[in-house]
């Protein structure tokens, strides 16, 4: 029977948490590729005067909206219980608003990004609907429901944080990767960072191997232990979340399988259908069976144990990805990939990539989700 207590609107961490990441998305797709900063003596606020753009199509609309609408949504549920129905949906639309607005006038400085009004209109109204669908899904997420019952009999009271992360896991699949959840891939970047600014050639990922070239055995290994290492980091961090009673192999397996599939969906839609299942390697073949043999032993183990070794999966894959160089048939068949329209999806996705294994190890690490209270 459920006591009184269970019935009191509490807010949501879930919510509060998933509308600070989102927000860090928006702002990296909506300023990507952060090349070419330069002051053309257009003020930043030019746009909201100018006449519409005489050029768009239904896509552009379309994914404005969509892209806008989660923060809407989020808001809306970040907002509950202190303030919910039509002071929700409108302090979600004034966010929308500032958000798109701040972002459309810092692309004044970039060269490779034009400022629209239209972007700021389609984008709050955008907001305007997910709001309007927080506000009406409230009860079935954040209130007595077979889902919120669900939620409290499967995951530990203050789970909200690491289910964000596991969330944004299979989404961190979308952006093409040279090795099978190899995500983290920051030595490219900052190489060509280095590069640029002492114009001079500069490889961090030959400093941390110490300047020698892979063989293709090793090539193969080192795909299989990324992915290995990057499947039992996240499933360890879902077991750690999990109460006893909960159906621990049924989830992962279904975590897993999500995520396999946004990677599939995702190579075929970026590059052709017949490269839906290009990333099915021999290396990631042997990542998958290498992680669910270590998996069916871990499931067993105190939740303290998974999460060290967790810990130890996502360092270990984050330090060989960055090290071993791109996979050169990889490197050949994002020559195919044109981004186009794609740029702000491109931004996102990347994002998610890179970023994934340390919101992942912030959350094993942080001192808040180490508390007792938090092991099932």
């Amino acid at each position: 029977m459920q006591t009184a207590k269970e019935f009191n609107p509490r807010k949501s961490t879930f919510a509060r948490v998933g509308l600070l990441v989102y927000v860090l998305l928006i702002a990296y797709a909506s300023l990507y590729p952060f090349m070419g900063w330069r002051n053309n003596g257009v003020p930043p606020t030019e746009f909201l005067s100018a006449p519409l753009p005489h050029y768009w199509t239904g896509f552009d609309v379309v994914t404005n909206i969509l892209g806008y609408a989660p923060l809407g949504l989020l808001c809306a549920f970040a907002l509950y219980p202190r303030i919910r129905g039509i002071g929700a949906i409108a302090l979600a639309l004034v966010a929308g608003i500032v958000l798109s607005g701040s972002m459309e006038a810092v692309q004044t400085f970039l060269p490779n990004r034009v400022p629209s009004n239209l972007d700021l209109f389609t984008n709050s109204a955008g907001a305007l609907i997910g709001a309007i669908a927080g506000v009406w899904l409230t009860p079935t997420f954040l209130e007595q429901s077979a889902f919120l019952r669900l939620r409290r009999r499967w995951f530990a009271h203050e789970a909200g944080r690491g289910l964000i992360v596991l969330g944004l896991w299979p989404l961190a699949q979308i952006y093409p990767q040279s090795y099978l959840f190899g995500h983290g891939q920051l030595t490219p970047i900052f190489s060509d960072w280095l590069s640029s600014l002492w114009d001079m050639p500069v490889d961090l990922a030959a400093f941390l191997r110490h300047d020698i070239e892979p063989s293709i055995e090793q090539y193969w290994l080192s795909e299989a232990i990324i992915a290995g290492c990057g499947m039992n980091g996240a499933l360890l961090t879902l077991f750690i979340l999990l109460k006893r009673q909960a159906p621990h192999f049924t989830l992962a397996f279904a975590l897993l399988a999500l995520t396999i599939a946004a990677k599939s969906l995702a190579s075929a839609l970026l590059f052709a259908p017949v490269n839906a299942f290009t990333w099915i390697t021999p290396g990631a073949q042997g990542g998958l069976l290498f992680g669910a043999a270590m998996l069916a032993g871990l499931v067993f183990a105190p939740p303290a144990a998974q999460r060290r070794i967790a810990v130890a999966m996502l360092v270990i894959g984050l330090f060989i990805a960055n090290a071993i160089p791109p996979n050169p048939y990889f490197t050949a068949t994002m020559q195919t990939w044109l981004q186009g329209k794609f740029l702000n999806f491109n931004g996102a996705a990347q994002f998610l990539s890179l970023m994934w294994p340390f919101l992942a190890l912030w959350f094993l690490l942080h001192p808040t989700h180490r508390k007792k209270h938090l092991v099932p």
